[in-house]
Order: structure tokens, then C-alpha cells, then sequence
């Protein structure tokens, strides 16, 4: 008789970790599964190829606990994802004058999720937009120490124009960033 051989399977990959692990967020999700789905391939890629650090996803307003158009996604990034043009002359003057570098804390961002595919308007990024808040709900604590002057504070956390990161994911699981502002912001300087 031959003796009996025990199979055991490799360890779930993160991806199928990440598949299985939000099944009853799934179920109560407003939202069709493809949409779910897609939202947790972007926090995928935002959490094993960028880095990215406290992702969540989002599927009911923070302003108004109504259901969003669409999962978002919340997370802070390795590094600042955003610098406004004034707020980086600013950082630069300092620098400059005092020979010192500038620490550039990290800003809890908004990912909205989208497929190549998809169509967009402008009135399907204002729905998204209407139902975010500035900063995403773990995003709203000060990085910062309580009093310090921070340069560039007034371009920073609730004091910064409404913005979220556009995620567009190629069916080659390809996924492009593109920065989006709710309404026109001043262009970057060269």
C-alpha cells in the first residue's frame, strides 16, 4: 500500500487576498460587482507597485452618508502626489534663504477608479466630486506638529482645493494617474 501524500497548496497571492477578503463589503455595496472589482484591482496596484499606505474603499458619501456614484478609494501615498505651483515657490524661497531642505509630508488623497473604456463627462466628475469632501476622512489628522508653521501651509489638508487622483485601468491591468482639480487651478511652473 502506498502511503497517502498530502497536497498543500502555495499561499494565496496578494491579489487573492484582497479578491477574497471584502466578499461581505461586496454584497452590501450599492454599487454593481464590476465597479467593486475594479476599485479593488486600483488598491491593489496603489498598495504592491506604489507603496500606498491606509487604502480604503469608499461607497457612501462622507457629507452626506449617501450612496457615491461609484467606490472611491482613500490612501496616503509614499510621497507627496500633489504640489501647488504657489505653495512650491514658496518652499523654494525658504529654501533657498535658509540653505535647509523642506520636509514634504504625505496628504491622504482620493482615488477614483475608471476603466479605459468607460465614458466620462464633465457632469459624471461633478457627482464624484459633490459627494467628496476636501480630505478623505483619515486624511483630516495633522501630519504636522499642533502650532507648527508648516510652509505652504495654506495650500495643504482643508485648506487645498478639492482634488482626487484619476485611476484608469487598461485591460492589461495597465493603470495611468492622472491629477484632477474640481474646477481651474493655476498650471505648474517649468
Amino acid at each position: 500500500m502506498a502511503p497517502s501524500v498530502m497536497l498543500t497548496l502555495p499561499p494565496a497571492s496578494a491579489l487573492q487576498e484582497n479578491i477574497n477578503a471584502p466578499k461581505a463589503s461586496l454584497e452590501a455595496s450599492p454599487h454593481q460587482a464590476y465597479l467593486h472589482n475594479l476599485a479593488l484591482s486600483i488598491v491593489h496596484n496603489l498598495q504592491y507597485h506604489h507603496d500606498w499606505t491606509s487604502l480604503s474603499v469608499h461607497t457612501h458619501s462622507s457629507l452626506t452618508n449617501s450612496p457615491l456614484p461609484r467606490p472611491v478609494i482613500s490612501g496616503l501615498p509614499p510621497k507627496r502626489a500633489y504640489i501647488h505651483p504657489d505653495e512650491q515657490v514658496e518652499i523654494l524661497k525658504v529654501e533657498h534663504s535658509t540653505g535647509k531642505a523642506i520636509l514634504q509630508v504625505p496628504e491622504s488623497e482620493w482615488v477614483l477608479p475608471t476603466h479605459l473604456q468607460e465614458k466620462w463627462s464633465l457632469a459624471k466628475f461633478a457627482a464624484v466630486f459633490d459627494a467628496l469632501d476636501i480630505v478623505p476622512p483619515a486624511g483630516k489628522e495633522t501630519l504636522a506638529e499642533e502650532g507648527a508653521e508648516v510652509v505652504g501651509h495654506q495650500w495643504q489638508g482643508r485648506n487645498r482645493q478639492k482634488r482626487l487622483l484619476l485611476a484608469t485601468l487598461h485591460d492589461d491591468s495597465t493603470v495611468v494617474y492622472y491629477i484632477i482639480h474640481d474646477g481651474i487651478v493655476k498650471p505648474r511652473q517649468n
